[in-house]
């Protein structure tokens, strides 16, 4: 069983007893924290896709530790103008145990709603009624003797 779990503009494919590295969550580390944007849950029973999230489903987790990613040099410069500025980043992250995935409610993949595709009528380059039929290059370029 996986679910697909969006936390701080990203997506990210959980099961459970994962641990997850995601943008920082407020908390401190032993907190359990609930994941509500559920957009896809694969279990046993089917495929179940949200519209866009999927009803009644959550992703418990507990926050395991805080921290900061590795420093990223951003350097900028102009050639030939002796132009120079240094600047450094660490971004903040969680580091999150996936415990469960709970779905409640929710369709079964159903296509309820789904509009269906009709079949056209005709050919490629053909259409019914009163309308001209294309022709191919070499009949539409003869010239008349």
């Amino acid at each position: 069983m996986y679910a697909i779990v969006e936390t701080g503009g990203k997506q990210y494919k959980v099961a459970k007893g994962d641990i997850l590295q995601v943008e920082k969550i407020d908390g401190t580390a032993g907190d359990t924290l609930e994941l509500d944007k559920i957009l896809l849950i694969k279990d046993d029973d089917g495929l179940t896709v949200g519209r866009p999230l999927v009803d009644g489903a959550k992703v418990v987790g507990r926050i395991r530790a805080q921290g900061r990613g590795t420093k990223i040099v951003v350097f900028k410069y102009k050639r030939r103008k002796n132009c120079r500025r240094k600047q450094g980043h660490r971004q903040d992250h969680t580091w999150i145990a996936i415990e469960d995935i709970i779905t409640q409610g929710g369709t079964n993949g159903s296509q309820e709603g789904r509009r269906k595709l009709t079949k056209r009528q005709g050919q490629r380059g053909q259409t019914t009624g009163d309308k001209k039929v294309r022709r191919s290059a070499s009949q539409s370029r003869k010239h008349p003797d």
